[in-house]
């Protein structure tokens, strides 16, 4: 329990944490951020890091901190993170093919998998750009395309203005909007408001599927 108010506390104070951070690590902050996105993007078994939020956080401390981060450099760090991410999360899903939907297996969580296959199903290749702003999705969307075999040139160009358009739009708004006094004293709501927005789409698509069943 005292694990899980942890996490919800880091998750509501991001942005004190991610300052307490940048105190301690320096520079090194940047290889945490790139970490972060790079397994968030890259690994199936974790959809649940921060994204969306984090890159506004982030944004938001290159605006606060601008001796100690970069906003040119977070940018480009993190896009490459979150390309190298969905490229790894293919080529795992390439590699482990159809048998992705026969595995029973703790790390994979099939319900979420058949939502994305539902999802990738009703919007084809733009899929890969689409869910860069999804939560969970973003994390399968990739790992659905290898699994389903979508011709990697096309994946590569998806992938590529996906990652550019995600972290750019999430972490540019952070710069700009992230300590503009009435969104810096509700911080916490806007990184709530952030998250929710981004899964209404999921939502949406659930509640569409259960209709036409």
């Amino acid at each position: 329990m005292d694990a899980i108010k942890t996490i919800v506390d880091i998750f509501l104070h991001l942005q004190d944490h991610l300052a307490t951070v940048l105190d301690a690590w320096g520079p090194w902050t940047y290889a945490l951020l790139f970490l972060i996105i790079l397994c968030e993007t890259g690994l199936v078994v974790t959809p649940f890091l921060p994204g969306d939020s984090l890159l506004f956080a982030a944004g938001a401390m290159t605006a606060l901190y601008p001796d100690k981060l970069g906003i040119l450099t977070l940018v480009v760090l993190l896009t490459v993170a979150a390309i190298l991410g969905d490229t790894l999360n293919y080529a795992i899903g390439r590699w482990i093919g159809p048998r992705a939907f026969a595995l029973d297996t703790w790390f994979l969580n099939h319900r979420q998998l058949e939502q994305t296959q539902a999802f990738y199903a009703r919007h084809g290749g733009k899929t890969i750009v689409l869910a860069r702003f999804v939560p969970i999705i973003r994390t399968f969307a990739p790992f659905v395309a290898g699994v389903g075999r979508m011709h990697y040139p096309q994946f590569l160009w998806f992938n590529v203005v996906g990652g550019i358009a995600w972290v750019a739009i999430c972490t540019l708004a952070g710069y700009f909007f992230g300590n503009v006094p009435v969104v810096k004293e509700h911080f916490e709501l806007v990184v709530v408001g952030i998250v929710v927005v981004s899964v209404l789409p999921v939502a949406w698509e659930v509640w569409s599927a259960r209709r036409r069943h």
